[in-house]
């Protein structure tokens, strides 16, 4: 099954502004705001504002400018919810589902950044 990029999609409705969101940082290339329906206390989505399907499509067809970017304001992300663990703080999970094994819902690439309670293991070991 191939992926294609919707442009209907909730995330490019968001970065249209046909959908409100709770903005927490917005860059030239990318958005970062509450997820809707959060899984931990903090629950932030990063977002570029092109459009990219998942991370190799962003990996391999954005603009150096996008990514850097993109990964400047994740790492901004961290600094504002006071969780990098380099400064003692309790740390954070980024997940970045993509495809149908990776249970992506939005075809808009996205991370998740999540902290605020211990998290535990990712995967079963089954």
């Amino acid at each position: 099954m191939v992926m294609a990029y919707d442009p209907q999609n909730i995330f490019a409705r968001i970065l249209r502004g046909e959908i409100p969101n709770n903005t927490v940082l917005e860059t030239e290339h990318t958005l970062a705001f509450r997820d809707i329906r959060p899984q931990a206390p903090e629950h932030v989505l990063v977002i570029p504002k092109g459009a990219y399907v998942c991370f190799d499509d962003f990996c391999l067809n954005a603009s150096a400018e996008e990514i850097v970017d993109f990964h400047r304001v994740a790492g901004q992300i961290c600094a504002l919810l006071d969780v990098q663990p380099e400064a003692g703080k309790p740390g954070y999970r980024t997940i970045a589902n993509a495809g149908e094994h990776g249970a992506q819902e939005v075809p808009h690439y996205h991370l998740h950044i999540l902290a605020g309670r211990p998290l535990g293991r990712m995967l079963d070991l089954a």
